[in-house]
């Protein structure tokens, strides 16, 4: 099947941080709406997840990735690395998330020094300073050697029009393919947790764009990819797992099939494993 992912048509915004430190939730308010699956547990996000949006009239991409670590050897952890990098390939500029209320913290070194030299503009935005007093806790971060640090709390709004001001400046500086949007078919892949769907999203799409394990739930949220199909242009929509009401485990779990539900209700047909 000879399929080829689309062309980018927006300035692409990537965030990326440690587990746990406000991504989703910055994610969620710059699409204005909620879209991923916000929780205290670190590593709710997985897969990188898309969502258009605009600022100050212009259209962006935006881009919300897992928590990215690199002492931890599991396997999992390592593909949310590889699903980041994946994504900050596809990126006009980097927002790199840190969280004031715990501080500098090894990963964030760690996280700095792979970016460092990347070629890309970051902007470093210390999540959950909630408020002006929390300010201060911002300019250790000063010492990641990524440039200016900016102080935001995505759970409040604060700092945020700023960071994409910010961001939509840098990313005039990137050269990128411009096309006008085009008609598609929004396909979503459904199914019980477990049965393959993020591996046949893989298979359609001609390369590792979900993240693929032996353990159930791997798929946190409703992960669009586009990609064309003999001239058609085709949004594959892979869903996490959907198991019968009784059969909910906690809240996550929940908000996982509730947007299940809601990326069947945008598609134009499904396809059942």
């Amino acid at each position: 099947m000879a399929v080829t992912p689309m062309a980018l048509r927006l300035p692409t915004i990537v965030i990326v941080g440690r587990p746990n430190v406000g991504k989703s939730t910055l994610f969620n308010r710059i699409a204005g709406r909620r879209i991923a699956v916000v929780d205290d547990a670190p590593g709710i996000t997985r897969d990188r997840l898309y969502a258009e949006a605009a600022h100050k009239g212009l259209e962006f991409r935006v881009v919300d990735t897992g928590g990215i670590l690199f002492s931890d050897e599991d396997p999992l952890v390592e593909q949310i690395r590889v699903q980041a990098d994946a994504a900050m390939a596809e990126a006009d500029v980097i927002i790199f998330l840190a969280d004031a209320k715990e501080g500098l913290h090894t990963a964030d070194w760690e996280l700095a020094d792979h970016l460092r030299g990347i070629g890309i503009p970051i902007i470093v935005a210390i999540n959950k300073a909630d408020s002006e007093h929390r300010d201060s806790d911002v300019h250790e971060f000063a010492a990641l050697g990524l440039g200016e640090v900016h102080a935001v709390s995505a759970i409040h709004d604060r700092g945020v029009d700023h960071i994409l001001d910010l961001a939509l400046e840098g990313s005039k500086t990137r050269k990128r393919k411009d096309k006008e949007p085009e008609e598609e078919l929004r396909l979503a892949i459904v199914g019980r947790p477990n049965v393959g769907k993020s591996s046949i999203l893989n298979a359609f799409s001609g390369g590792e764009r979900a993240i693929v394990s032996d353990i159930p739930g791997t798929t946190r949220d409703a992960i669009d990819t586009a990609v064309n199909y003999k001239g058609k242009n085709v949004r594959l929509i892979d869903t996490a797992g959907i198991r019968r009401r009784g059969k909910y485990q906690g809240s996550v779990e929940y908000y996982m099939v509730l947007r299940a539900h809601k990326a069947l209700q945008r598609a134009e047909c499904a396809l059942l494993m």
